[in-house]
């Protein structure tokens, strides 16, 4: 369970705590389209170099959508952009609810995700479909796309500068994370790390 006796601020991950998502479902998906091979240069746990330069924003969507399209050349632009987006299911709300009681406590709340300018316009829109966009931004004091700031997790400094940015000191912070990488990294960090494992979700896991 996450206590928060202690702890000043939060630092939520999007995808897999407040987002659902499936990582596997784009690699099932092109290979529909005739790439069966997506896992080796995709997964969870590791990514093509071109991943991380598209979550730091030092690629274009139209460079990394050519990347993609040269695997199934034979296809539309348009089904490899749903291969891409397939791996976002949709908002959790009951989720967003438990960081506004936890910014409601006094407490400040952020969140910190590695994605990309693609997934940000189709995640954003699927959000405000399910409810109002305005409710869920509110819930945290600043977003951070790793996209937009250019840095991502899991690296130390990554945390450290979101803290440095906030003057928040990271023995009073806690990280929420889905990707036991990015929590070794916030620990790393100095951050108090919490791994939302498989199967729980965040309003079972916390202590407000």
């Amino acid at each position: 369970m996450i206590d928060l006796t202690g702890i000043k601020n939060v630092i939520f991950d999007f995808g897999g705590v407040l987002f659902e998502i499936d990582y596997h479902l784009p690699a099932q998906a092109f290979a529909k389209l005739g790439f069966h091979d997506f896992k080796t240069i995709y997964s969870q746990a590791n990514q093509n170099p071109i991943f991380d330069k598209l979550e730091t924003g030092k690629v274009s969507n139209e460079e990394f959508m050519e990347y993609l399209h040269s695997f199934v050349p034979n296809v539309s632009r348009q089904e490899v952009e749903d291969a891409w987006n397939c791996i976002l299911l949709h908002i959790m709300p009951e989720e967003v609810e438990v960081v506004h009681q936890v910014k409601n406590s006094g407490r400040r709340t952020f969140m910190l995700s590695n994605t990309n300018a693609i997934h940000v316009a189709e995640f954003e829109r699927m959000i405000a479909e399910k409810m109002d966009f305005n409710h869920f931004k509110s819930a945290f004091e600043t977003i951070y796309y790793s996209n937009v700031i250019g840095i991502k997790k899991p690296y130390p400094e990554t945390y450290l500068q979101v803290c440095e940015w906030n003057n928040l000191l990271p023995s009073e912070t806690l990280f929420i994370d889905d990707s036991i990488q990015h929590v070794n990294g916030a620990a790393e960090a100095g951050l108090v790390a919490y791994h939302l494992k498989p199967g729980i979700k965040l309003h079972e896991a916390f202590i407000i």
